[in-house]
């Protein structure tokens, strides 16, 4: 099979090799699913940069999500999952090497969701890690019907998903951007309102758009907007965090945030609670069958394989609004 690898971290134009691998087989439990879309996230490219990251082998096949058509199943795997249409999770995450920049991957069958026919392979490719995330930030402490939810970044990969859980959810959602394009992202995504993400009085202005404090923050940058959360974030209110691009090492007011009863909630889906994942996937599942709330994907940009260092210095410039995806078999 065609793949792209690296057996080394460092930047994408000088680590990132495309040839051929062996196809793998699918072992006990498995299923193997001929991929048609890779997605990209920011998270595969630090993983590839390095050094905060391990290599988790010797030659790692980067990407966690993807979408295909499985093809063959392991021992003790269901042989009804052959020919199904799947998005997956996880490929190249909790120990694994081998993940979807390749035109074959065997996992776990639990890793693989049902791909409804009315939605392409490089839209399947955009859910994973961003979707799921999304959801969960959104639910891991209730339902949030009737309630108000802050979304900041609310054009941005998981961002943009979150708007749209909390929005099929029942509750009045407030999404920050940077510009006026992620302004009408947000928008057409369902968000009640959508501010500037560098307006100075930033936090007055979410209040006045609630009326009040905020039930629920879904954070992109807890550094660089931890003042601005802890200002706006209601009694019993919880504060998810799936990411920080500010300080690492935000000033918490601890009292005030205990005087409130905040829940502060850190978020990393390989590593989060197995029923919490499987509650996102079911629950994606549900509302990708949904016509009466069709699910918005964003695929940013799209690259054949070969072309996979362009695709993640595309990335790491910035400016994306969506999930990069690769094409293997273009």
């Amino acid at each position: 099979m065609r793949a792209a690898w690296y057996d080394r971290q460092g930047p994408a134009a000088e680590v990132l090799q495309v040839g051929d691998l062996p196809t793998p087989e699918p072992g006990p439990g498995e299923a193997r699913v001929r991929l048609r879309a890779s997605g990209a996230n920011p998270a595969d490219m630090a993983r590839r940069a390095g050094p905060a990251h391990v290599m988790e082998g010797p030659r790692i096949i980067p990407h966690s999500d993807g979408a295909g058509v499985v093809d063959a199943v392991g021992p003790g795997a269901d042989p009804g999952l052959i020919g199904r249409r799947v998005w997956l999770y996880n490929g190249q995450r909790g120990g694994r090497a081998h993940g979807t920049a390749a035109e074959a991957i065997a996992l776990d069958a639990s890793l693989l969701t049902p791909l409804p026919d009315h939605v392409s392979f490089e839209e399947g490719a955009c859910l994973g890690i961003p979707c799921m995330t999304a959801w969960a930030c959104v639910h891991s402490d209730g339902p949030v019907t009737g309630r108000t939810v802050l979304v900041t970044g609310g054009a941005g990969a998981v961002g943009n998903y979150a708007v749209q859980h909390a929005v099929r959810d029942g509750a009045r959602v407030i999404a920050t951007v940077s510009d006026p394009e992620s302004e009408a992202a947000a928008r057409a995504a369902g968000a009640h309102a959508v501010l500037r993400r560098d307006a100075p009085d930033l936090a007055d202005e979410i209040l006045e758009a609630a009326s009040g404090p905020v039930d629920r923050i879904v954070e992109v940058d807890l550094g660089g907007d931890a003042a601005v959360a802890q200002r706006v974030i209601g009694v019993n209110g919880v504060i998810a965090a799936y990411a920080s691009r500010g300080d690492p090492r935000p000033a918490l007011d601890v009292y005030g945030l205990l005087r409130r009863n905040v829940t502060l909630r850190m978020f990393l889906l390989p590593i989060s609670p197995l029923p919490l994942r499987q509650a996102a996937q079911a629950a994606i599942a549900a509302w990708l069958s949904d016509p009466a709330q069709p699910a918005r994907h964003a695929v940013a940009a799209r690259f054949p394989l070969a072309d996979i260092a362009a695709a993640h210095q595309a990335i790491e410039a910035g400016g994306k609004r969506g999930t990069v995806v690769l094409l293997p078999e273009r």
